[in-house]
């Protein structure tokens, strides 16, 4: 079954835009190897990113403030880059519109990339981010529209708390 296996971000550096595949659950458990790559791509100088959602199962709102900081980030560069949303399923499309994230994103309805057409490499690393990854997570939503500040108030009260801000 698709849901035993771990889920996983296969991701093709050198393309452009640079893609990521979802495959599986992505969540504040395994969204750290997610952050650091797309830390370490717009170091690089990349700004151009495509999200291949036609695999994911499910997301959480800290995976969604990583997106979100990432389409930030990218929009800073210079030229300016671009986060791009493909094959995404009616549930995590209306996530994404609930939180605000199309403002910041380009909703794309491509295929799902084919994996014998690109050299797909796992993401390595520590999985699960910390408390002030998801912090800044929260308070990125909460940034980007009025009504998630008041859905992520608590949230970003508790982390504060126990992140000692």
């Amino acid at each position: 079954m698709a849901e035993d296996k771990p889920p996983v971000y296969l991701v093709v550096p050198d393309s452009d835009p640079v893609t990521v595949k979802i495959c599986g659950r992505a969540s504040y458990q395994n969204s750290a190897p997610l952050q650091a790559f797309f830390q370490a791509m717009i170091a690089q100088g990349k700004s151009n990113f495509r999200l291949e959602f036609g695999l994911c199962t499910a997301m959480d709102s800290t995976f969604l403030g990583i997106i979100a900081g990432a389409a930030i980030q990218a929009g800073k560069q210079l030229p300016p880059g671009k986060l791009y949303l493909s094959s995404l399923e009616q549930r995590n499309l209306q996530l994404i519109r609930n939180l605000g994230l199309h403002r910041l994103t380009e909703i794309e309805e491509i295929p799902v990339i084919a994996e014998k057409e690109h050299k797909l490499e796992a993401l390595e690393g520590e999985g699960v981010v910390n408390r002030g990854t998801m912090l800044e997570a929260h308070q990125t939503l909460s940034g980007i529209d009025e009504a998630n500040r008041e859905k992520f108030q608590d949230v970003v009260a508790f982390l504060k708390k126990e992140s000692g801000d």
